[in-house]
């Protein structure tokens, strides 16, 4: 049980039996020895602290010992909540979780600031960048599969930062998210069909909304005789398919060199024969390497995109083709030409959803996404789907007839499909 401190703060329940001079003495010894720490280490080092503990006190003690020197300190209990998959600490005694309704405070709390900082500089250490003055923010990928972004001060005004992103091994299919209610029977039919038809398409949403998740499962339903070439900033993505390469990109070393930016391994990723090319997360100047692949026979291609909605996407590919030197005219050009849907996602009370699926389309010179299927709640309750002005010609482009739609809704919002 976690005990309320007395400036309102939390106490981890590990704190009780592992104190300061405990953990600095076995810290001392097992960094002393070469190679990675080993439970057997931690073990043989409580026992030679000489500190009675009794069997239980002993357990837990390594337990705390082991997940500070290897793991995530007092966070690493979070981990073991399958639902988490956000952590983030704002101060020693402000540690909160997301299990996908937004964040939550939890009893879960640092002995003082240095513990906090000494974990958050380990960890960033532990996927080879440096957290220091000298580089006060830094946003790493870590083998043991987390996301890890640290902010020290004066950058941070009110101490160490730490946020923290969980990457779940467990992949879910398109029928698991459907069965969950993230997905519309009717959208997840649009959704199969645009790979099957090998359709152009990117995921917008906000952070945190699910779209690294929701590319990995439609990747996933990729022919297993296609390659598939992924370029990301970090690797996240893990699709369940047979042939996937990823590059993932490289920053600065400490002298400032050495750096492998999106944009090249785009580049290079063209000339590996790629069944289908898919960046991660457009967030910069590659957005035109990929535009220009996708227009030059790239089909099937994809990826995902911060944007508050699926209409907003237009703006924000003019701002990210304006780093690669294109005006807003050429990118709208480009990606009319090479986009064919957009499907956006967003985080309601229920969890995260698939809200919009839109096409594409040129207007008047200008790049616009036309809603065909949009989610709605009625006051009741209720979840309806709404046709859009694009619904008919996305059905038709998608060659979906009557048969395919595996949801019908009443007259009011009967759904038209060609026969």
């Amino acid at each position: 049980m976690s005990m309320q401190l007395p400036n309102g703060g939390v106490r981890s329940p590990w704190d009780g039996a592992v104190d300061s001079q405990l953990l600095e003495a076995v810290r001392r010894n097992v960094l002393a020895q070469p190679g990675p720490v080993t439970e057997l280490q931690v073990a043989a080092a409580v026992r030679e602290s000489g500190r009675l503990l009794g069997a239980a006190g002993s357990l837990v003690a390594m337990e705390r010992i082991a997940a500070e020197l290897n793991g995530l300190g007092p966070l690493q209990g979070l981990v073991n909540d399958p639902a988490v998959t956000d952590i983030f600490v704002n101060a020693p005694d402000s540690v909160w979780q997301d299990r996908g309704a937004g964040p939550e405070l939890v009893p879960v709390g640092f002995t003082n600031e240095g513990e906090l900082r000494a974990l958050a500089v380990r960890l960033v250490a532990s996927g080879g960048r440096r957290l220091d003055e000298s580089s006060p923010c830094v946003d790493v990928r870590i083998s043991s599969g987390y996301r890890v972004h640290a902010v020290l001060p004066p950058i941070s005004t009110t101490g160490t930062l730490l946020s923290i992103r969980i990457k779940r091994r467990t992949v879910l299919t398109l029928a698991q998210m459907v069965e969950a209610g993230s997905v519309e029977p009717l959208m997840g039919q649009v959704m199969v069909a645009v790979v099957e038809r090998r359709l152009n398409f990117l995921i917008s949403g906000a952070t945190g909304a699910g779209k690294t998740t929701l590319l990995s499962t439609l990747l996933g339903l990729c022919p297993a005789v296609e390659r598939l070439v992924l370029i990301e900033d970090a690797a996240e993505l893990e699709p369940e398919h047979p042939h996937v390469v990823t590059l993932a990109a490289r920053h600065e070393n400490a002298e400032g060199a050495g750096a492998l930016d999106l944009a090249e391994l785009v580049r290079q990723a063209l000339r590996m024969n790629p069944g289908r090319l898919i960046v991660g997360e457009c967030r910069g100047s590659e957005v035109r390497e990929l535009l220009m692949a996708m227009n030059t026979g790239h089909s099937g291609g994809g990826g995902t995109i911060h944007a508050n909605s699926a209409g907003d996407v237009p703006a924000r590919l003019a701002a990210l083709g304006a780093l690669a030197g294109l005006s807003p005219e050429a990118v709208f050009l480009q990606a009319a030409s090479a986009l064919d849907v957009v499907i956006h996602l967003k985080r309601t009370n229920g969890g995260r959803v698939v809200a919009e699926i839109a096409a594409v389309d040129l207007r008047e010179g200008r790049m616009k996404v036309v809603t065909a299927l949009s989610r709605h709640a009625t006051p009741e309750g209720a979840i309806e789907l709404v046709q859009g002005p694009a619904w008919q010609a996305l059905a038709e482009k998608l060659r979906l007839t009557h048969d395919d739609v595996p949801l019908v809704p009443d007259a009011a919002h009967h759904f038209e499909v060609p026969t």
